[in-house]
């Protein structure tokens, strides 16, 4: 298997669309601020737990700034208008020894097509090839879709420090 910083692979999606599932890169930048753009002030609320408009130079550095071993980011880039474009990433950041958490968004107009799914799949084969043993997860509880696919995963509540969160773990083998 590719390291995650090189990792790539193509899905398609249930409509036959296909995207490319691949590490996030430096030269992303632009694309990756144009997809937040793209989402809707509710999708920013369900990933950012905050009605996000912009984000500072810090931030940025943050989202963008990955080093494959703590913090590893995948982007899923579908043609667009003969395009490619950045519909959605998803990343988990370690946050003790082989736990990590994990956070998605994607595109309006790309929703429920299973850009999640595919996105969710792949960060669980890096995270299980890296020897990682537990994934968590911060949902809240109107986002119902991201609910589901970590259900299907096999994601289980557990008990966290929000009430208005909900906290969801697996443990990996």
């Amino acid at each position: 298997m590719p390291s995650a910083a090189d990792y790539s692979a193509i899905e398609h999606l249930r409509d036959g669309s296909r995207i490319e599932v691949r590490s996030l890169r430096p030269d992303d930048q632009d694309d990756m601020l144009a997809a937040v753009d793209r989402t809707t002030v509710q999708s920013r609320q369900r990933r950012f737990f905050a009605p996000k408009r912009s984000f500072s130079d810090k931030e940025i550095s943050f989202f963008m700034n990955i080093d494959f071993a703590n913090h590893v980011a995948l982007v899923a880039q579908i043609d667009e208008d003969g395009r490619p474009v950045v519909a959605g990433g998803g990343r988990y950041i370690v946050a003790q020894p082989r736990r990590a958490e994990l956070a998605f968004v994607v595109i309006d107009a790309y929703q429920s097509k299973g850009i999640g799914t595919a996105l969710m799949r792949h960060l669980l084969v890096i995270a299980r090839d890296v020897g990682l043993k537990e994934l968590t997860a911060e949902v809240l509880p109107e986002n119902a879709a991201m609910l589901s696919i970590f259900s299907r995963f096999g994601f289980r509540s557990s008990a966290g420090d929000d009430p208005q969160v909900r906290h969801l773990t697996l443990k990996l083998s």
